[in-house]
C-alpha cells in the first residue's frame, strides 16, 4: 500500500458535528425505507455475486434488526450473509474485539473464501480495525457513514458511547490516532454530506491504493435501506477476488454517485 498523497488541498477539515438542521431531519429515514420497499423487486435484478460470505455490523446501539433488509437482499444477490453476532452495539472492550475477530477466523475457515465486511457507523470502525488484524481473512471493507478519519466530536453520539464505556484508555487513544489509516485490503467509505450524526468530512479517507470515497444523498439512519447505496454495494460485492477496480462514475452515475472535495487534514488536531 502507498503512502497517502501529499497533494495540496483546497480546504481545512471542519472540527464540528453536522450541521443541526440534518441531525433534526434524519426522519428522512422512513422515506428513504419506503422507496427500499417499493424498488424491492427491482433491486433483485442487481449484480448476482459468487456466494462469498459477508458479515453485516450494525451501528451504535443497533442491532441485528437494523441490517436485517441489507442482509435479505444479500441473500437474494447470491451471497451468505451474517450477523454480527453480539447483539445491541452498546459497548467495546477486548472481549467484544476478541469475539468479532473470531466470527471473522472461523466463517473464513468455514467457506474456505475471504470474507466481506460491511459496517454502518460504528461498526464501519469495527470492520476497518479487525481488517487491519486480520487482513488474510478479507476480502474487502465497505463503510457506511462511519467516523473514520475525523475527530471523535464529529459524531453527534459521542458523549452517549464515552458514558457508557468511559474515556478511552491509553492504549484506545493510541490506537484512534490511526482510525484515518485504512486496512491493507480494499475499502469503500460511502457516506452523505446530509449525514444529520457523523459530519461527512469525517468518513472521507485517505488517497492510497485500494481506497475509495463515494459520496450518496440521504441520511445517516437510512444508509442500510438507501438504494443508491444499494447499488455500489452490489457493484462493490462482485468484484473478483485480487482484481479491485474503483467505482466507476461514467455516464449518469456522476450526477448520482460523487468523489469528494480534497481537504487539507490535520492530524494533529484530531484526538
Amino acid at each position: 500500500m502507498s503512502a497517502p498523497k501529499s497533494t495540496a488541498r483546497s480546504g481545512k477539515y471542519k472540527h464540528r458535528a453536522p450541521n443541526p438542521i440534518w441531525t433534526l431531519t434524519e426522519g428522512r429515514w422512513v422515506f428513504e425505507a419506503a422507496q427500499f420497499y417499493a424498488l424491492r423487486p427491482l433491486l433483485k435484478r442487481l449484480p448476482k455475486g459468487d456466494g462469498h460470505p459477508v458479515i453485516v455490523f450494525p451501528g451504535f446501539m443497533a442491532s441485528k434488526l437494523s441490517t436485517a433488509p441489507l442482509r435479505k437482499l444479500l441473500k437474494d444477490l447470491g451471497y451468505t450473509s451474517y450477523d454480527w453476532g453480539l447483539g445491541r452495539n452498546l459497548r467495546f472492550n477486548d472481549e467484544v474485539e476478541a469475539k468479532m475477530l473470531e466470527l471473522l477466523k472461523s466463517t473464513f475457515e468455514k467457506h474456505g473464501q475471504k470474507v466481506s465486511l460491511i459496517g454502518w457507523s460504528l461498526g464501519g470502525v469495527f470492520v476497518r480495525e479487525i481488517a487491519k488484524i486480520y487482513p488474510q481473512y478479507v476480502r474487502g471493507v465497505i463503510t457506511l457513514g462511519s467516523p473514520i478519519t475525523g475527530p471523535r466530536h464529529a459524531a453527534r453520539a459521542r458523549p452517549l458511547f464515552e458514558y457508557l464505556n468511559g474515556k478511552p484508555s491509553p492504549e484506545t487513544a493510541e490506537r484512534l490516532k490511526q482510525l484515518h489509516v485504512p486496512p491493507p485490503v480494499p475499502s469503500t467509505s460511502i457516506y452523505s454530506r446530509s449525514d444529520g450524526i457523523v459530519h461527512w468530512h469525517g468518513s472521507v479517507q485517505d488517497d492510497v491504493d485500494q481506497a475509495e470515497n463515494i459520496e450518496v444523498y440521504g441520511s445517516h439512519l437510512g444508509m442500510g435501506v438507501n438504494v443508491s447505496i444499494m447499488y455500489i454495494i452490489a457493484d462493490r460485492l462482485t468484484q473478483a477476488e485480487e482484481s479491485w477496480t474503483p467505482f466507476d462514475r461514467s455516464g449518469l452515475k456522476r450526477f448520482l454517485f460523487k468523489a469528494p472535495r480534497h481537504f487539507q487534514r490535520e492530524l494533529g488536531d484530531f484526538y
